[in-house]
């Protein structure tokens, strides 16, 4: 049976730290990342796209003191991605022509960027898909799927 591997979106790190205004579900998340921790043969990933996504949604927090717990939160995660203690490891993209491209086809989703724009599915949560995509392209024996409380993108992982 092959590996699993899920992309933490967004939506779930917004949880996780205890973003305002993007972790009303943040005890469920909770659990379901101490679940999915117990599971054997399934990774976790996250995905470049979520860490820039997150730290913009903590930019936007009005309370400065909020804004500032969030982003010593964040940090703190990413130090532990870099030490190797995270539940996760981070998903290594290369920003080159060919993810562009990607992006711009929409990856395997069969619709456009544009297209994608038009459906309000945003950039970010493409580029999740396109992360996924090749992360398999150079990944064998592998299923990936993403961890998304976005009811849009799960529509598509």
């Amino acid at each position: 049976m092959a590996r699993g591997v899920e992309f933490v979106d967004t939506s779930v790190l917004c949880n996780l730290l205890g973003v305002p205004g993007k972790c009303q579900d943040r005890e469920r998340v909770i659990e379901e990342l101490k679940r999915r921790r117990e599971r054997r043969g399934t990774d976790l990933l996250l995905p470049v796209t979520a860490v820039i996504e997150t730290g913009n949604h903590i930019a936007q927090v009005a309370d400065g003191r909020a804004r500032r717990t969030c982003a010593e939160r964040l940090s703190g995660v990413l130090v532990t991605v870099i030490e190797g203690k995270a539940p996760w490891a981070l998903n290594e993209v290369e920003w080159d022509a060919a993810h562009l491209r990607a992006l711009v086809d929409g990856g395997t989703t069969g619709s456009t960027l544009i297209e994608h724009a038009c459906n309000r599915l945003g950039c970010g949560d493409l580029n999740i898909l396109v992360e996924r995509d090749r992360y398999l392209a150079r990944t064998s024996g592998v299923r990936a799927t993403i961890w998304s409380l976005d009811e849009l993108l799960m529509s598509y992982a």
